[in-house]
């Protein structure tokens, strides 16, 4: 049986290997806005806030991000990276007009290697192609300490769990 998520009330399914809490975060590596390859995922010595999103191009994307990149800021030992399928120039531009500086903004659109590995590849409907929205906190050691996929695309995460996960993961 698929993994689901929700789309306007509207099953939608999953593609890819489904990561969940206690499983080693797959090492990805993705281009950040100005075309620098970064790697996320696996053990860095750091706690990592991975939240993938459908696009920094719709306005629940966009206060997402907006709202981590706020909140990162306040976390000491952590990395934070949003992941969606935005091309890195559209990225930089949404970076740009946005005052996002706290946090790095990755692209999938290549081989949507991140969405696949991490299960969140949205496998139907009108979406299709894009990542549904998912939040992962890795610990230093390379394992999901949290994760969240939001049941409902177009809702918000529960920004208040993941960072508190953030924070005790950078804390051990």
């Amino acid at each position: 049986m698929p993994t689901l998520t929700k789309l306007k009330g509207n099953d939608v399914a999953l593609y890819g290997n489904q990561v969940n809490v206690g499983d080693k975060a797959p090492v990805v590596t993705l281009p950040n806005s100005s075309l620098e390859e970064v790697t996320i995922g696996g053990a860095q010595g750091i706690a990592q806030l991975i939240i993938a999103v459908p696009s920094l191009d719709t306005p629940v994307c966009a206060m997402e991000t907006r709202k981590f990149n706020e909140e990162a800021a306040n976390v000491e030992n952590a990395v934070v990276c949003v992941v969606s399928m935005d091309l890195p120039f559209a990225a930089k531009r949404f970076c740009s007009t946005e005052g996002v500086e706290n946090l790095q903004v990755l692209s999938d659109y290549r081989e949507k290697c991140f969405s696949t590995q991490y299960g969140i590849l949205i496998a139907e409907g009108p979406l299709r192609g894009l990542s549904a929205r998912a939040v992962f906190v890795v610990g230093k050691d390379g394992k999901v300490t949290y994760k969240e996929l939001v049941p409902e695309i177009t809702e918000e995460p529960n920004y208040e769990a993941a960072l508190a996960a953030l924070k005790e993961a950078a804390a051990n």
